[in-house]
Order: C-alpha cells, then sequence, then structure tokens
C-alpha cells in the first residue's frame, strides 16, 4: 500500500470553483477509476492558509497509481469538466506531490 499527497495552490480567489470542481466532477471521476481518496481537507492555518487544498490518495502499488492516473487524466468526463471550470480562467497554480508508503512500519 502507497499513499499520495497532493497540494494544490490555487490562483487567488478561485478556491471555491476548485472545491465545486471536486464536489461535482472529480470524486466521480475517481470512483469510476477505482480511485481512493483517503483525505482531504483546505489548509486552514499555516502557509498557504487561503489557498490550498490537500488530499491524500490510497494505491495498491506504483503499478496501480500510475495506470488509475493515467486512466484518469484520458477520461474525456474529465477533460470536460476540467475545461468547462476553467472557462474563466486557470484554477489551479501549482501542484506539489509525494508518494510515502507505510511498509517499514508494517508490524506496527
Amino acid at each position: 500500500m502507497i499513499y499520495e499527497i497532493r497540494e494544490y495552490t490555487t490562483v487567488p480567489g478561485r478556491m471555491p470553483a476548485l472545491v465545486k470542481r471536486f464536489n461535482e466532477h472529480t470524486f466521480g471521476v475517481f470512483r469510476k477509476h477505482g480511485m481512493e481518496v483517503a483525505f482531504i481537507s483546505l489548509t486552514e492555518l499555516g502557509g498557504n492558509s487561503s489557498n490550498e487544498l490537500v488530499y491524500v490518495m490510497k494505491f495498491d502499488s506504483y503499478e496501480d497509481m500510475a495506470s488509475k492516473w493515467a486512466a484518469f487524466q484520458a477520461d474525456p468526463d474529465w477533460r470536460a469538466a476540467r475545461s468547462a471550470s476553467e472557462a474563466d480562467g486557470p484554477i489551479v497554480a501549482s501542484i506539489s506531490r509525494r508518494v510515502l508508503s507505510p511498509a517499514a512500519f508494517a508490524a506496527r
């Protein structure tokens, strides 16, 4: 099992559009491709507290992660939702990601 942490910094003022896109489209396309969101939140305290969304995805392996992201990115429903949500301009200014493996702590 591996976890991917994704941190999205939005263009100033565009967080509502990102949250709307997740709630109305992204979660559904994730489910369609068997992608599991283990955690999602807006940053409320600390750096980027006004324009950062953080979420954690759970995957069986690196191969599982790569194949599911490829299918997600190629999905016509996702492409249409992304395009429509950005009709008023870009939403995401930057994305940071890390992949974590708890394997060393399996005996816990």
